[in-house]
């Protein structure tokens, strides 16, 4: 599992490289090397590393830690095929860890960060729509039971697509550069981001890393289901694609219209499941 583990990590980076390289082209720009994710890593890795004088140094570097651990974790729950609610579980407790990166050092830049970062907890909403129409047509919140009804009936993008754009959007909200990265706008400098420096900014780059493997191969597994893995890793590239025209051609939002329009999308969704819930 572990060579595996190291795999997700490279490859969601190359990934992340992929959506900032697409962005790049589509606004006319060189961008950088696909690989240049991975290269920060490194760099990063080697680094000098230090703790601010501001900074809590347990919740510092404790934080690094338990993104890590927690994308881990849900890497082995996907692969092991059990519920989807521990994954968007993982994912809620990811914006907890969040609020922590940016309370942890101290510096204001790093606050607004974490504080934005509760305000964006609206992009969580569409995931429960995406629960409930999974439960209703499945019967099950198993990763192995959705396969195996997709394997009788068919990918389930066609039949609940609206669900699917709703876990589109929530991954959609934790892509670098797109319309709902209020936390990293340019005037929080790097946001939660912006002291955590040496080994420790390593450390986020690899959780980064993880998080859209993760993320993505959930996407592919639970709307197309049981996919031969060259073609579950193509699927992956061509959403994270898709994604970056999204954000080339979006503008960021600021926070309070970022908000509205995925409570606005919430709400047109929990329409859309309590009509399933009806005629199902």
């Amino acid at each position: 599992m572990i060579p595996y583990l190291i795999f997700a990590i490279f490859f969601g980076l190359l990934l992340l490289g992929i959506h900032r390289k697409t962005i790049a082209r589509i606004q006319r720009r060189p961008g950088p090397p696909v690989w240049q994710e991975i290269l920060h890593m490194l760099k990063f890795a080697f680094k000098v590393t230090w703790i601010p004088a501001t900074a809590s140094d347990t919740l510092f570097v404790g934080v690094v830690l338990i993104a890590i651990g927690i994308w881990t974790a849900a890497l082995f729950v996907v692969l092991a095929g059990e519920s989807i609610l521990i994954i968007f579980g993982i994912y809620m407790l990811h914006k907890i860890v969040e609020h922590g990166f940016g309370l942890s050092s101290g510096s204001p830049y790093g606050k607004f960060g974490g504080v934005r970062s509760v305000i964006s907890a609206a992009s969580e909403i569409p995931l429960f729509v995406s629960i409930a129409a999974i439960a209703i047509y499945t019967k099950s919140l198993m990763l192995s039971d959705i396969i195996d009804y997709q394997q009788v009936h068919g990918p389930l993008i066609f039949i609940i697509p609206l669900a699917a754009f709703a876990m589109y959007m929530v991954i959609l909200s934790k892509m670098p550069y797109g319309p709902f990265s209020v936390v990293e706008a340019k005037e929080l400098v790097s946001g939660y981001k912006t002291e955590h420096f040496g080994v420790w900014r390593a450390g986020l780059e690899i959780c980064n890393g993880l998080k859209s493997y993760v993320l993505l191969m959930t996407f592919v597994i639970v709307f197309f289901g049981a996919v031969p893995f060259a073609w579950l890793l193509l699927a992956m590239v061509l959403i994270i694609i898709t994604l970056a025209f999204v954000c080339a051609l979006c503008p960021m939002l600021s926070p309070f219209d970022s908000v509205t329009i995925q409570t606005g999308i919430a709400g047109l969704m929990l329409i859309y499941a309590l009509y399933l819930g009806w005629t199902g």
